[in-house]
């Protein structure tokens, strides 16, 4: 049987319908209304109870499932439906906002279960990635709340503050400037000088390789023969910290990678017919037949690689001034991993071929890339700009 309180307070004299909810843990639920006739009439109205119960008896996880449907079909907030790439996305961090062990239902979630969400978050995700779950999540209670099923957000105002293990945002290369490195190594491979293009006939191919596959420098320095498959690369060694031969440290790391068919015949040709024979099936070898050391890598071919290509930048040190390389070889594949993202692969797929264990961490080195093309692709256009496309 229902009932009406009468109550009293900072906003002024409200009735409140108190009636029978069975999806409710006290059995019950409350509707506030302004005037006692309005809450007479939701007392008698039988109709009114069922279908405020309807929504009730929603769990959080319906409502982040009917998040996901609106952005994909209507659009939240009266926007327009978000592409594609962005919904493959949303439903990545849907699949963590569910993971969490949500004590009630909607109707009955309050501001301090959203906090202990936020903690849950920053113990089990990067920063990063627990900052855009829980955006994701103050949108969803804001479409409920513009639908009626909860009267307000309680939500907002639980932030996570932007910032993660990483201080700046990685370095990438521009694609000018990777052009411009791949035109200086063919340079340098057709140098005049003979000891240059003996050295950039093994170095040549590797920053083809580097660039094409995305691959660890520790990865394509270990490559073995055997791995260079028909239309791509098998990474399945690695050199560890030690200098050590070994495989790579996590099961994600050992993937396969497809190659474009030009930088294959590259790697092959060396293979078959410069690299000096090993007992470790080594592409890239030494003339003593071992594995380079990175850092000797890391200085005489990409260190000069930088020079040549004039991909150099000044900085003080130690009160003097030196020059250094632009990048790092780790950008090569910092590059790599932002054409994927530029061209709208599937986040899955990227974390496959980048060797992540997790998406977390795909999410948290190259999320503000990330962003840059949601924002693109879900940006308001101009009006001649809808014309003209």
């Amino acid at each position: 049987m229902a009932d009406i309180r009468k109550r009293t307070g900072k906003k002024g004299t409200t009735y409140q319908v108190r009636y029978p909810a069975p999806h409710t843990k006290s059995g019950y639920a409350f509707k506030t209304f302004d005037t006692l006739k309005e809450a007479r009439e939701f007392r008698e109205n039988s109709s009114d109870w069922e279908k405020t119960n309807s929504k009730s008896g929603m769990t959080v996880p319906d409502a982040i499932d009917q998040w996901l449907e609106i952005c994909a079909t209507e659009g939240r907030g009266g926007r327009e439906p978000v592409t594609r790439y962005t919904y493959q996305n949303y439903c990545y961090l849907a699949e963590i906002m569910k993971g969490f062990a949500w004590p009630c239902g909607l109707v009955e979630l309050k501001s301090t279960d959203v906090v202990e969400f936020r903690s849950w978050l920053l113990r089990t995700q990067t920063r990063y990635l627990a900052r855009k779950v829980l955006s994701c999540f103050q949108s969803v209670l804001n479409e409920m709340s513009l639908r009626g099923y909860i009267d307000n957000n309680v939500a907002a105002g639980v932030s996570v503050q932007n910032a993660t293990r990483y201080k700046t945002p990685v370095e990438i290369p521009t694609t000018n400037e990777i052009t411009e490195m791949l035109q200086t190594a063919d340079r340098l491979a057709n140098s005049k000088n003979a000891q240059v293009a003996q050295t950039w006939e093994r170095y040549r191919p590797m920053i083809y390789l580097a660039i094409d596959s995305g691959m660890r420098p520790q990865e394509y320095l270990a490559l073995a023969g055997e791995n260079i498959k028909e239309n791509g690369i098998q990474v399945e060694r690695a050199i560890e910290r030690c200098g050590k031969l070994s495989v790579p440290k996590t099961r994600a790391s050992r993937r396969f990678i497809d190659i474009s068919p030009d930088v294959l015949d590259m790697v092959r040709h060396y293979r078959d017919h410069h690299a000096t024979p090993n007992m470790y099936d080594l592409v890239f070898p030494t003339k003593g037949g071992k594995w380079q050391c990175i850092n000797n890598w890391s200085k005489r071919c990409f260190g000069a690689l930088s020079i040549e290509a004039g991909l150099m930048m000044t900085i003080v040190k130690n009160g003097k001034t030196v020059e250094r390389p632009k990048y790092k070889p780790y950008s090569l594949r910092h590059f790599y991993a932002s054409m994927l993202i530029e061209q709208r692969l599937n986040l899955k797929r990227i974390q496959t071929l980048m060797g992540h264990s997790n998406i977390s961490t795909t999410f948290d080195v190259y999320g503000h890339l990330i962003d840059k093309v949601e924002q693109e692709q879900n940006s308001d256009q101009g009006m001649l700009s809808r014309l003209l496309t």
